[in-house]
């Protein structure tokens, strides 16, 4: 059963928004906020205030980004915090901790992050439009629902299709697969990544390539037992950062034996690659399929991809590791096959200059190889927005 959703509806509860105001102009609510909620709100200066209704309550937290921190209460019931220091830009999880028990904060939209459902908030870029909703053609993200026997299950994936899908009928597509991170699902990629805006402004700009986008959860069931392959619960360490929303979620870079990929793995190439090319107009083949994931999901694609390059000849991987030279035994079908390889980190992720070398490494093997840093972010979205938007024009460049 197919579900089409506008782009414009969808952005994952960030209503009809333009562009968000830039630290500076004025306070304002976050984005997020259901209509007439003023908190969380973003002040003029970058920091942010948080309310919370809990007059009973001995003890409110708010936990920004997986890090908690004490809210005050008025006379009036109300607990309120400012943040002492103006939040980075981009898209950040929060929650409430009430008396010790995690609360969503039901004034404004919820998203899954770090294996749980979160509140978020946005902090805008006065720097950067690149991820907002602008008057250009817009493509749409369907929820397709489809059953895999791998899993023996129903499962439950977002496709995005460029403007033009529907009325170019004779037009047939390359596909990027693209993958969560830990404590993620297939929403995300949407929701707080805004995928499907990213291309659309660069497709207005003429700078990719039309093509099928395919967000699928690895967290893949056997038949009659319990989840294999799930991301690590919530709380989780990651050795990229405590901190990232792929993160208390995923492993860092030398984590990558920590959970199972091959149920995913299965799915992916039995199930899902199969649904997509009888379901879609796609150009099913090696050369038109690319893979790219952030954080877990980026290991997933470094597995994945490496044992399979007879279907995939784009790889990305986002902050989630590299590809070693010693890795590839036979360099030359390696560089026959895959066309494009593309490593992302924030420059304040530990996995930075490991995976810069392993890059430069690769180039100079004769691989056309990209490296790209994310000036002043973290394992954060901020991140992988910017790496997608980077990645994608690389993409089926004949």
């Amino acid at each position: 059963m197919k579900i089409p959703i506008l782009a414009l509806a969808l952005l994952a509860g960030f209503p009809a928004i333009a562009q968000t105001n830039a630290p500076g102009d004025s306070a304002h609510p976050s984005p997020y906020n259901f209509p007439g909620t003023q908190y969380p709100r973003i002040e003029a200066d970058g920091r942010v205030t948080f309310h919370f209704k809990a007059p009973n309550a001995q003890k409110v937290q708010v936990s920004i980004v997986n890090v908690p921190c004490d809210m005050v209460k008025g006379d009036d019931g109300e607990w309120t915090y400012t943040t002492s220091e103006p939040q980075a830009p981009g898209y950040h999880n929060y929650w409430m901790i009430v008396d010790g028990a995690t609360a969503l904060d039901t004034g404004t939209r919820a998203f899954i992050g770090y294996g749980h459902m979160c509140n978020g908030f946005e902090v805008p870029s006065p720097q950067e439009s690149f991820y907002d909703l602008k008057d250009v053609p817009h493509g749409n993200v369907e929820i397709e629902n489809y059953f895999a026997k791998t899993s023996n299950s129903w499962r439950h994936i977002f496709v995005y299709t460029p403007p033009g899908y529907e009325a170019n009928t004779s037009t047939r597509y390359p596909v990027l697969y693209l993958q969560h991170g830990g404590g993620e699902d297939e929403r995300v990629w949407t929701e707080m990544g805004r995928a499907n805006v990213i291309l659309d402004n660069l497709l207005a700009e003429g700078k990719v390539k039309p093509m099928i986008v395919v967000m699928e959860s690895s967290a893949v069931g056997a038949p009659g037992g319990p989840m294999r392959g799930a991301p690590p619960a919530a709380g989780a360490t990651n050795g990229a950062t405590a901190r990232g929303p792929g993160g208390p979620g995923g492993r860092g870079p030398g984590g990558r034996g920590a959970f199972n990929v091959a149920p995913f793995e299965h799915l992916l190439l039995d199930d899902l690659i199969p649904f997509i090319d009888a379901h879609y107009r796609t150009l099913a083949d090696q050369p038109h399929r690319a893979m790219a994931g952030l954080s877990m999901g980026g290991m997933q694609t470094h597995t994945i991809t490496l044992a399979h390059l007879d279907k995939f000849s784009h790889i990305g991987l986002f902050s989630g590791g590299s590809i070693a030279t010693n890795e590839i035994a036979d360099m030359g079908g390696f560089k026959q096959k895959v066309k494009v390889v593309f490593f992302s980190f924030g420059s304040r992720e530990p996995g930075a200059p490991s995976a810069k070398a392993a890059a430069a490494a690769l180039k100079e093997a004769g691989v056309n190889c990209y490296y790209y840093e994310s000036p002043l972010t973290a394992h954060e979205w901020q991140s992988w927005r910017r790496s997608l938007y980077n990645f994608a024009p690389l993409l089926f460049q004949e």
